[in-house]
């Protein structure tokens, strides 16, 4: 037999397997799953908005991140209707600081869409759901799942992370994607489907985790492959991330007064629809020189102050240096076309990615906290 049929033999459940593992899994998940904001208790329907909502928001975020802002969202627009029935611009105040804000233009035009063309109510299928905005094929599994209870597997890092280690997964990601989907779904139980799922996840966030996994706690550690082998911090085998270039830019930080001069970013693209600080391109080898020539021109303008040292951020694909210079304008002075003005007491209010916090604070020797 070839290494990889042997491997493949290997990887492929038995018959007792598929019996006994979702029976066990859920055995356990009962006893120990986790007591989450959106999560349905014992015995109640789970709430296809809250599932929904909680699904987007904990897309490339943590669950003590998210905890916070679900909450939030939750208590001012406690269903989708609610929320279709809200602005852009307030859903993107309110999703502030949780970063990935096309997640948030997304969530809104959505939640409009199951307002208006929906009823108010989400639909009960995979196919259904994916049509919507937004939605893509793991959350369509998760919401069909955990919130109508049909038979599918959504594989999110924990459940790729637990799968690949119970069946010694030896492709990188993502190339391994499909088989340990369909590896996956031998884990589902009969019923119940959204519980398997979030057993799965739960065992991945408290059991099998990244480093150092628990396996003498995991119901499903007697059939491990990757545990019987003393290999399981290698799975998931992953393929080196390539990252991406730097980019260099400068930041203006205005004030009039006690006002600061802002602008929002064109809708479509990076921070679509964020409120900024104007600034230059953000160009790979842009210099000092070429883009301090970007800065706006204000009538009775200050000399600009350049602030010591740079602000550091890093986006999905690339990694961010900003300069920042600071200035005064006279009282009365207007903004340029497309800025505005807005109290420095009110900066809570306005849609500030965490790259502009951070320069606000570098500017005004803040903390970054307080300009959120």
């Amino acid at each position: 037999m070839s290494p990889k049929s042997a491997l493949k033999a290997k990887s492929e459940p038995s018959q007792a397997d598929t019996s006994s593992r979702p029976v066990a899994l859920l055995a356990w998940y009962d006893r120990h799953r986790r007591r989450l904001p959106w999560r349905a208790a014992p015995g109640e329907t789970s709430d296809p908005y809250r599932v929904w909502l909680s699904e987007i928001m904990l897309q490339q975020t943590t669950v003590k991140a998210v905890g916070p802002y679900f909450e939030k969202f939750v208590a001012r627009w406690p269903d989708v209707t609610a929320l279709g029935r809200a602005s852009q611009d307030d859903v993107l105040r309110m999703w502030a600081g949780l970063g990935y804000y096309s997640r948030a233009r997304n969530l809104y035009a959505c939640a409009v869409a199951v307002t208006r063309e929906h009823g108010g109510i989400f639909p009960d299928t995979e196919e259904g759901l994916r049509a919507l905005p937004g939605i893509g094929p793991y959350t369509a599994a998760a919401i069909a799942a955990i919130a109508f209870d049909r038979h599918t597997m959504p594989v999110d890092g924990n459940i790729e992370r637990v799968v690949s280690r119970l069946f010694a997964v030896e492709d990188e990601l993502p190339q391994a994607k499909p088989l340990i989907q369909q590896l996956a779904a031998t884990l589902l139980a009969n019923s119940r489907a959204g519980d398997s799922a979030q057993a799965l996840m739960d065992l991945g966030a408290s059991i099998c985790t990244p480093k150092k996994p628990a396996c003498s706690l995991c119901p499903l550690n007697e059939d491990c492959i990757a545990r019987a082998q003393g290999t399981q911090e290698t799975f998931p085998r992953k393929a080196p991330k390539k990252s991406g270039t730097l980019r260099r830019g400068a930041a203006f930080v205005v004030t009039r007064g006690e006002e600061l001069l802002v602008r929002s970013r064109p809708e479509k693209g990076l921070l679509g629809g964020m409120t900024e600080v104007p600034g230059s391109d953000w160009l790979a080898g842009q210099d000092d020189a070429a883009a301090k020539l970007q800065a706006p021109a204000l009538k009775g303008l200050s000399r600009w102050q350049r602030k010591m040292g740079v602000v550091t951020h890093v986006f999905t694909h690339f990694p961010l240096e900003l300069v920042v210079y600071t200035a005064k304008t006279a009282a009365r002075t207007r903004a340029p076309e497309g800025m505005r003005w807005v109290p420095l007491a009110t900066l809570r209010d306005e849609a500030l990615p965490n790259v502009m916090r951070k320069v606000i604070a570098h500017a005004l020797n803040l903390s970054a906290g307080s300009s959120s």
